[in-house]
């Protein structure tokens, strides 16, 4: 039996997450670089989940999730908070950039961190604050249609307390899309049980889903992701473009194939954001741009997101379909947004 079976049930994998080097070398031998990593601050604490662990005999997946000296590297460019957030932030859970929707940040607990987490800043830093103010507001500004659920991973929440939320939500009439954003199908396969997929359906709730890379479609979370489709939950896959784990096109068309073979839409292909010490996972915007293209017309359209930006800044998300879109000047580019309004991404050509 391997280890990560030992903790079958999701309140075993959590209280057994993998949070040091000595229980992470119980998995892999690791790389004098990773080894060293975990002597040096970086800016993002180091915890996966047992299960999760399995999986790092991939090359890929173990560069998402242990930290490297590359942390420590920070770019003038870089931001901790590269998506503007705290200037639109309304509650101390709530953060409102788009018109008709809202971020309703309910936990700052992952039970796996990705070391390219927009929210380093925030996550695994506990909050003390209720959720009633989060409510008054989202009751009182009636041109909210649509709430996004995240954190840190929503799905860490015990039953009771999302149940709680969701219901609140569910009551105010204004609201017509609740989703929650999570990678637990995928760290936590066993947290998606019957009593959760009943919660999830009662309140009609939109998944969307993070994928990186076809080696994590476990057959747990292959069959997490079917359990949830039988109970009638819709699902879409998020994808962050990462240097060197998936920037190539046959990885990308076995991911998005394996997401819809498990009723999961592939929805968008990121670019990762500029947050601090991201530099060695970001791709240029040219090479997003040619593996979206590389997509197109080879591989069925039901399999192919939509590429994006998100404007540093809180500009929103902005499709990128091509290079007439975008305006290269130094080390980035500009682009317009859905207000027409420019925004700069740091984007160091290819060498």
């Amino acid at each position: 039996m391997h280890k990560s079976e030992c903790y079958s049930d999701w309140e075993g994998q959590i209280s057994h997450r993998i949070s040091t080097r000595d229980q992470l070398e119980k998995y892999i031998k690791l790389t004098p670089d990773e080894s060293a990593a975990f002597d040096a601050e970086v800016p993002l604490s180091f915890a996966i989940t047992p299960h999760y662990a399995s999986l790092l005999k991939n090359d890929a997946l173990r560069r998402a999730v242990i930290p490297t000296h590359h942390e420590n590297v920070f770019r003038a460019d870089e931001l901790d908070d590269p998506l503007g957030e705290e200037d639109h932030r309304v509650t101390p859970h709530l953060i409102h950039t788009y018109p008709d929707k809202v971020l309703f940040l309910t936990t700052s607990f992952c039970s796996t961190y990705c070391r390219y987490c927009t929210r380093s800043r925030m996550v695994g830093k506990p909050s003390t604050s209720s959720f009633e103010e989060t409510f008054l507001y989202i009751e009182k500004h009636t041109e909210i249609r649509d709430v996004l659920l995240s954190g840190g991973d929503p799905l860490t929440l015990t039953d009771a307390v999302l149940n709680k939320i969701l219901s609140r939500l569910r009551q105010i009439p204004h609201i017509r899309l609740i989703r929650i954003g999570s990678k637990v199908p995928v760290v936590l396969p066993m947290r998606i049980t019957d009593n959760l997929c009943s919660i999830l359906r009662k309140h009609r709730v939109w998944l969307s889903l993070h994928f990186i890379h076809p080696a994590e479609l476990s057959p747990q979370t292959q069959t997490a992701c079917q359990k949830l489709s039988d109970h009638g939950i819709s699902m879409v896959s998020q994808t962050v473009l990462l240097k060197g784990i998936n920037d190539n096109t046959q990885t990308l068309v076995d991911l998005f194939y394996g997401l819809l073979e498990i009723n999961v839409k592939p929805y968008y292909l990121l670019q990762c954001d500029p947050v601090r010490g991201s530099a060695h996972f970001r791709t240029t915007v040219e090479k997003g741009i040619q593996l979206i293209r590389s997509l197109h017309g080879h591989i069925s359209g039901l399999a192919i997101p939509q590429y994006v930006i998100d404007a540093p800044g809180g500009g929103g998300k902005v499709p990128i379909l091509g290079n007439e879109q975008i305006r290269r000047e130094g080390d980035g580019v500009f682009f317009i947004n859905y207000k027409g309004k420019e925004y700069y991404y740091p984007d160091p050509p290819s060498k």
